[in-house]
C-alpha cells in the first residue's frame, strides 16, 4: 500500500470547479493541497468535494488567496495560519494531522506571497512570511514525524528550473533573496521532493496564460513538495501532472504528487 499527497494551485475554485473535479479524478491521490481557493470557507464546494470521496479542511478568504487540504482519511488535528503574525489576515497556511493507513502524516498546504514588485511591501511581505515559516518548520521538524509542506513556494529554486533566467531576472520569484529563503529551508532538514526523485531541468508546474507560454512551453518550478528526513526516506516516485494544463479553462499551475511507501 502507497500513500499519494499532491499539490494543485487551482486558481479560483469554483470558477474551474468541473475542471477541479476532472482533474481530482485523474490524480487518485490519498492528499490533496490545494491553493488560491479565491473564496470564503461558507463558499467552498465542500458537498462536492466530498462526493469525489474527500474530506474538506479549509482555510479561505473573500475574493484573494485561501489554502484546503482534501484527504480520504481522518483529519486528526487541523490548525489554520501561519504562526508569528497575529495581524496577517491573509489565508495562506493550513495544517492537518492524517490519519493514514500506515500511520499519521503531518501535512500542510501552503500559499507563499508572490512578493511583486520588488522593493514593494509585497516583496517585504514575500521575505518577512518566508521568515515564519522557517520558524515554524523548526519546529515541526523537531517533532521527528512524517511531514509534507505542499504548495505553490512562489519561488524558482534554480535557473534549470525555469524556461529562461534571464526572463525571470527582475522578478520577485527569482531574486537572490527569494531563493535564499527557500534554500534555508532545505539546511534545516527539508527535501525537496521532485529534486530527490527526479531532479531533471525544465520540469515546470506553471505556465502563464500571456504570450502562449504553454504552447511555447515557457514554464517555471514553483510548486514544490518539501519533507522532513522521516517522509523522505519513504518517498518512491513523484510526477506533475502535465495534463490538467491542456484542459478546458485550466488554472495555470498543475498539480504535483509523491508517492510514499506505506
Amino acid at each position: 500500500m502507497s500513500l499519494v499527497i499532491a499539490a494543485w494551485n487551482v486558481n479560483s475554485i469554483n470558477a474551474r470547479l468541473p475542471t477541479v473535479l476532472e482533474v481530482l479524478k485523474a490524480l487518485d491521490a490519498d492528499v490533496i493541497c490545494l491553493q488560491e481557493l479565491k473564496c470564503e470557507d461558507a463558499k467552498v464546494p465542500r458537498e462536492a468535494l466530498e462526493d469525489a470521496g474527500y474530506g474538506v479542511a479549509s482555510h479561505g478568504q473573500k475574493t484573494y488567496n485561501g489554502v484546503a487540504i482534501l484527504s480520504r482519511h481522518r483529519f486528526e488535528e487541523v490548525a489554520a495560519r501561519l504562526p508569528g503574525d497575529e495581524t496577517d489576515e491573509q489565508a495562506r497556511y493550513l495544517e492537518a494531522v492524517i490519519a493514514a493507513p500506515s500511520g499519521p502524516v503531518r501535512v500542510a498546504s501552503l500559499y507563499c506571497p508572490n512578493g511583486n514588485p520588488i522593493g514593494s511591501e509585497k516583496f517585504a511581505y514575500k521575505l518577512a512570511w518566508m521568515a515564519r515559516l522557517e520558524a515554524h518548520v523548526q519546529g515541526l521538524l523537531a517533532l521527528e514525524e512524517p511531514l509534507v509542506l505542499a504548495g505553490d513556494y512562489n519561488i524558482i529554486p534554480r535557473p534549470e528550473d525555469c524556461h529562461d533566467p534571464r526572463a525571470w531576472a527582475g522578478d520577485a520569484l527569482f531574486q537572490p533573496e527569494s531563493r535564499a529563503a527557500y534554500r534555508r529551508l532545505v539546511h534545516l532538514g527539508l527535501v525537496d521532493a521532485f529534486q530527490q526523485a527526479d531532479g531533471r531541468a525544465h520540469q515546470f508546474t506553471f505556465w502563464d496564460y500571456q504570450a502562449g507560454a504553454w504552447q511555447k512551453d515557457h514554464g517555471i518550478r514553483i510548486d514544490h513538495l518539501m519533507l522532513s528526513p522521516q517522509a523522505a526516506d519513504r518517498l518512491q516516485d513523484v510526477r506533475i501532472h502535465r495534463a490538467a494544463r491542456g484542459l478546458e479553462k485550466p488554472s495555470d499551475h498543475v498539480p504535483i504528487l509523491a508517492t510514499f511507501q506505506a
